[in-house]
C-alpha cells in the first residue's frame, strides 16, 4: 500500500513520516519496522540502514522537533521583550506546530509510549522555556495563566481541529489568532 503522504527526496524523513502516520492509524506498538518498510516499498534491510529500531525512528522525530524548538527559543532570547516579539514567537511556533502536526498527533495518540521512552522531559522543558519568553518576568498570576492559555490553545486547537472540515491553514490561523487575543490581552493588564 503506498502512502498518502508525498515522497520526498530525503529518505530519513519518509521513512520518519510513514512510521509517524503508521504508529499514529494503527498504535506504535502494533506496528512493525516490516510494515513500515512495505508502506515505504523497501525492503526491511533498507530500512534498516537509516534506523535499527522503531524506538529509533521515535526518538529522531522527537530530537528534530527539539531542534527547531531549541532554534525558535535561542531567536526569542536574543529578541527584545517587547509584545511584537512576542506575537511574532508565537507566529513562528504557530507555524512549526503546522508543519510539525504529524508529531504531535503521534504524541497524542500514543502518550503510554512518550512516556516508557523518557522523551517527554526534554519536550516539556522546551515548552516552558517558550512560555517564560511569552510572559513577563513580574507578570501577576491571572498573566500567567493567559500565556500559559495561549501555548495550550496552540497545541488543543492543531489536536481539537484536526477532524473538523476546513482548510488547515484557516484553522491554523484562527488558533493563532486566539492565542494572539491572550497574549495580548496579559500584556494590555500590565
Amino acid at each position: 500500500m503506498a502512502s498518502t503522504q508525498p515522497r520526498r527526496g530525503d529518505t530519513r524523513q519518509r521513512i520518519q513520516d510513514v512510521a509517524l502516520e503508521l504508529f499514529t492509524e494503527r498504535g506504535y506498538d502494533k506496528t512493525s519496522l516490516r510494515e513500515i518498510a512495505e508502506r515505504l516499498e523497501v525492503t526491511k534491510a533498507a530500512l534498516y540502514y537509516h534506523f535499527k529500531t522503531k524506538e529509533d525512528i521515535v526518538l529522531s522525530v522527537v530530537e528534530d522537533l527539539g531542534r527547531l524548538l531549541d532554534e525558535l527559543i535561542e531567536w526569542g532570547q536574543a529578541q527584545p521583550h517587547t509584545l511584537e516579539t512576542k506575537k511574532e514567537l508565537l507566529r513562528r511556533y504557530s507555524e512549526a506546530l503546522a508543519d510539525a502536526a504529524p508529531v504531535f498527533r503521534f504524541l497524542q495518540e500514543n502518550q503510554a509510549t512518550v512516556r516508557e521512552l523518557s522523551i517527554g522531559g526534554a519536550f516539556k522543558e522546551r515548552l516552558v522555556t517558550l512560555s517564560d519568553l511569552l510572559r513577563a518576568p513580574d507578570a501577576a498570576l491571572t498573566d500567567h495563566v493567559r500565556t500559559t492559555a495561549a501555548m495550550f490553545t496552540m497545541h488543543v486547537g492543531l489536536m481539537a481541529l484536526h477532524d473538523v472540515e476546513g482548510d488547515p491553514e484557516d484553522k491554523r490561523k484562527a488558533v493563532l489568532e486566539v492565542a494572539l487575543d491572550l497574549l495580548t490581552e496579559a500584556h494590555r493588564s500590565r
